[in-house]
């Protein structure tokens, strides 16, 4: 195995590369294009590292590298950052040689490579956001011109088709702006067409795959979530525990604690945007089944939302739901097993607080 720790700042056409030797030593720099860069990558020693940010590309090149025996690691670029020599003087060469020197410490922490399979599959929910994106900024410009005409429609969806529906009852509009408006109508039709072919795509990979179906089980977690999850965390048993998941997923408070006094602050937001959305807004789904159920009837999970709805502020619930679920999502997935309400019954530290 190589003693060579090569950190690579990625770009679209021109790499830099630094090499390190054992003793963290700079043993050469340079600065290669796409196509040298590839071929590059194939001389290289077996079992050589091969450290790189996080960023667009990295995981194409991380399994270009597992190809040629090499060892990639991709990097989080806030872990890169402190250990570049200058915050004011930033460059590709001093990028590359933070990233390998980052790459070089035994506690640093890296990004699991995924493969041509889950970045396919996220690539669907990726597009899915990008529609829904459009289709709110076309329904909202659509708005603002009936309302440079005085016609005010209202925030939803219906309304909006209601309106566009019957162009024609507006006497105030004059005939090219009905026409404009009528071809916007079409297009935002194909964007909601477009978001239910992702959904169907999304729904095909959830029946295929078993682990997904397991947690549908989870009262909040539906197809897109379920798929989200399962193609972002391909194996849960890179993370020690559910705790560690959560925090991954910035689902936990931020810590300023010093000299034994613990100083939480405001939830960390940290990790996949997108994943941790999905499970707060499925965190809104559970709250309100949990408050239409009946006492009697309810999960010890549906009771425990119960109480701390009655204590906590509305956002705090959301948050603790959705770390709850990604704990949940953990165990399910680190241990393959099946959900069960009843779960944290048999913990030994459970303590089952009858409702009032």
């Amino acid at each position: 195995m190589s003693t060579i720790t090569l950190g690579v700042d990625l770009a679209k056409n021109v790499f830099s590369v630094c090499a390190m030797d054992g003793a963290g030593h700079v043993v050469q720099r340079q600065d290669l294009k796409r196509d040298a860069f590839a071929q590059w990558l194939a001389q290289l020693p077996v079992g050589s590292v091969v450290a790189m940010e996080a960023c667009s590309g990295a995981h194409h090149w991380a399994r270009r590298c597992l190809e040629h025996g090499l060892q990639p690691r991709i990097i989080a670029a806030q872990f890169v950052t402190p250990f570049r020599k200058s915050r004011t003087i930033k460059n590709d060469r001093n990028d590359a040689e933070a990233i390998a020197t980052a790459a070089r410490q035994g506690n640093m922490r890296f990004v699991p490579v995924k493969t041509l399979d889950q970045q396919a599959r996220l690539a669907v929910h990726r597009v899915r956001e990008g529609y829904k994106v459009e289709s709110l900024a076309l329904a909202n410009r659509i708005r603002g011109l009936l309302a440079e005409f005085g016609i005010v429609v209202a925030q939803s969806d219906v309304a909006l088709r209601r309106v566009l529906a019957d162009l024609d009852a507006h006497a105030g509009l004059p005939g090219e702006v009905c026409n404009l408006l009528r071809e916007l109508r079409a297009h935002w039709a194909r964007l909601h067409e477009a978001v239910d072919a992702c959904d169907a795509r999304i729904a095909d990979h959830v029946r295929e795959d078993t682990r997904c179906q397991r947690l549908r089980e989870i009262i909040g977690v539906g197809p897109v979530t379920a798929d989200a999850t399962v193609a972002t965390v391909a194996d849960a048993r890179l993370f020690k525990n559910g705790r560690q998941l959560a925090a991954w997923l910035g689902l936990v408070p931020t810590q300023h604690s010093s000299g034994g006094h613990a100083r939480l602050g405001g939830i960390s937001c940290r990790g996949d945007a997108y994943l941790r959305t999905l499970l707060i807004q499925g965190a809104r789904s559970s709250l309100q089944r949990a408050k239409a159920v009946a006492i009697d009837k309810a999960t010890p999970e549906q009771r425990w939302i119960r109480m701390l709805d009655a204590r906590l502020p509305f956002g705090k619930v959301l948050v603790a739901i959705a770390n709850k679920h990604a704990r949940q999502i953990w165990a399910m997935l680190a241990h393959d097993v099946d959900y069960d309400p009843h779960a944290c019954l048999a913990h030994p530290m459970h303590r089952q607080i009858q409702p009032a």
